[in-house]
């Protein structure tokens, strides 16, 4: 059996979430990483500034007042013990401003810093983004030495400093793309667990397609090998529980269609010896009845036409029960189809031009059984002549492969419930047509001969009104 590829099959779907479930795990967990590693990077850049930069203000001699030029030497100093890159340094002291660059004032000390300064003994720290560039902000201030007047109070004076964190910066960049290139190799490594649960989850559902597939053309003693206590394989149990039963049911069924057809196959035979007789009996009463009295010579002819139908009606059930059984063979032989169709009518009489009107071009030759196409020709005419209304045309010809026969009439035309069921064996339920005479298996049979040609046999009606059957047999 051919697989047919479905893009977004059950497989796609189920590799595209154990893929999905990977990435987001990977994702959750570089960003987790990040988060802490960027967070650790930074605080230890930070807090051994602020460390460094206390201490370096700590180490200050401050008297007052402050002299701007001791103070910018001092800062010069600072600005040169920076760690782990050079700070720069700034110092205010009321509309004192000085620092170690060219700038007095910096532009990435913000007045949250400043104010925060001036409230605490102890400094503050900032980290800001300035034109995409990451700095970290210290404010420390300078406090009055312990000793003779002093006693560690705020001078006034409040220092800054301002790092580059870049450096940082690039390490974190760094890492984000390391955790970026780490993903798709991440992901190639999940697609191989991936596939393989992939492949253990979709082995039972073939493995069931496949037995559907089978059952489906006949083979009812497919099973599927359950393994494992999961809902799967549950599954494949309740498909064979559900198999064998219908094997059962299947089983039961064909011996029952068996025992029928072999008793009407078994009746059909006993009752032609008896038919047979009488038969021959009627015939006698028959060439007797002018010489009968009149309702005895009525009861004798009734007796005779009945007897007629029973014996047709036997042969059509032990015909019936031939193509059931599978033994109706063909026996084919190149004809003329004209001259044949033209023998199958005369041989019933059927040759009054009122009645029946024949269009048969000579020339047609092709391979039939003739004694079956006898059947198939006289089933039709006999049926339309019954419930049609004359006259019945009969037309021969040719559509590229095919032998077309129409047989057609002038009646009121069959009706459209009872179209799709014209052909079913005992179907007489035509309120349209008179009560049928025949066994109600002709068109049945007509239908199996057909078959037996590898043609077809349709019923419709015609435009102008009439039924008409086209049979279509291969040349």
């Amino acid at each position: 059996m051919k697989r047919r590829l479905r893009p977004f099959g059950l497989r796609t779907r189920l590799v595209l979430a154990f893929l999905l479930v990977a990435a987001v795990g990977c994702g959750t967990t570089a960003a987790l990483t990040y988060q802490a590693a960027r967070n650790a990077i930074l605080e230890q850049a930070q807090d051994n500034a602020v460390a460094a930069f206390r201490e370096q203000v700590g180490l200050l001699n401050i008297s007052l007042p402050v002299d701007r030029e001791s103070l910018r030497e001092s800062l010069f100093l600072i600005a040169k013990q920076g760690k782990p890159r050079p700070w720069r340094v700034y110092a205010e002291y009321g509309p004192l401003r000085v620092s170690s660059t060219d700038r007095p004032i910096s532009t990435v000390l913000t007045p949250e810093l400043r104010s925060r300064a001036q409230g605490t003994t102890h400094g503050s720290f900032q980290r800001v983004v300035k034109n995409g560039t990451a700095y970290l902000t210290i404010a420390v201030p300078a406090l009055l030495k312990p000793g003779p007047g002093a006693d560690g109070r705020p001078t006034g004076l409040v220092l800054y400093a301002v790092v580059d964190m870049s450096g940082e910066q690039k390490n974190i960049d760094a890492m984000v793309a390391a955790a970026r290139g780490g993903v798709l190799p991440a992901l190639a490594v999940a697609l191989v667990p991936a596939l393989i649960a992939a492949r253990s989850v979709l082995r039972p559902v073939r493995d069931l397609r496949r037995a559907a597939h089978s059952m489906g053309r006949g083979e009812l003693d497919t099973r599927i090998q359950a393994k494992g206590s999961d809902e799967l394989a549950d599954l494949a149990r309740t498909f064979n529980e559900s198999a064998a039963e219908l094997e059962r049911s299947v089983a039961e069924l064909q011996r029952a269609e068996a025992r029928a057809r072999r008793f009407a196959s078994d009746v059909s035979h006993e009752l032609r010896t008896p038919l047979a007789g009488m038969l021959a009996v009627t015939e006698v009463l028959d060439e007797d009845a002018a010489h009968l009295h009149r309702d005895t010579a009525a009861a004798v002819r009734l007796i005779s036409a009945e007897t007629g139908k029973l014996a047709d009606l036997v042969e059509d059930l032990m015909e019936i029960s031939r193509f059931d059984a599978r033994a109706a063979e063909l026996h084919t032989d190149e004809v003329d189809v004209a001259e044949t169709i033209r023998r199958t009518l005369s041989s019933r009489h059927w040759t009054d031009p009122e009645q029946l009107v024949p269009d048969l071009p000579p020339g047609i030759r092709a391979r039939l059984d003739p004694r079956r196409f006898d059947v198939v020709v006289a089933n039709l005419v006999g049926n339309a002549l019954r419930h049609g209304r004359p006259p019945v045309t009969v037309r021969l010809f040719t559509d590229g492969p095919w032998l077309v026969t129409e047989v057609a009439d002038r009646g009121p035309g069959i009706a459209p419930e009872v179209l799709p069921h014209v052909f079913d064996r005992f179907y007489k339920a035509d309120p349209a047509r008179a009560r049928s005479s025949g066994s109600g298996l002709g068109l049945a049979i007509t239908q199996e001969n057909v078959r037996l040609h590898h043609g077809t046999v349709l019923a419709a009606n015609r435009p102008d009104g009439g039924a008409v059957f086209t049979v279509r047999i291969p040349l």
